[in-house]
């Protein structure tokens, strides 16, 4: 197996272990360390693939990570809109809403300090920018 292919496993595997720690409310303590680190760590791999699709020339590596950051940051954005519309609704369709939110922004639910998803996001959909002009 080669490396990029490890490091799409990780970066999965990754997304997984966060977003069953996003299921758990965590009170402050040592939980919300850890938590904060498994976000952070989660763009570490992707964070590889950028370096290694810059490094050997890969467009199509670079492109299916812009694609995930834009598709990510815009369901991020949607999901919050509905969750803040649904205000009123019951508490069942706040639940969903939420779980929505949890899967499409899974490291921001996870770590708890909203800024540190959307912004490796961010750095993700900027760089793979960066890096597909210049091609």
């Amino acid at each position: 197996m080669d490396k990029m292919k490890k490091l799409w496993i990780i970066w999965a595997a990754a997304y997984v272990i966060c977003t069953v720690c996003a299921f758990f409310p965590v009170a402050p303590g040592a939980l919300t360390g850890l938590f904060l680190l498994l976000s952070l760590g989660f763009f570490v791999p992707p964070g590889f693939l950028v370096y290694e699709a810059v490094q050997n020339r890969r467009p199509k590596t670079l492109r299916i990570i812009r694609n995930l950051s834009l598709l990510s940051l815009g369901l991020t954005l949607l999901a919050i809109l509905l969750n803040f519309v649904a205000f009123e609704a019951s508490r069942a369709w706040g639940l969903v809403l939420y779980w929505l939110l949890i899967l499409v922004s899974t490291p921001m639910i996870c770590s708890q300090v909203w800024v540190v998803g959307l912004f490796g996001w961010a750095l993700l959909l900027f760089t793979s920018l960066t890096y597909l002009k210049k091609k």
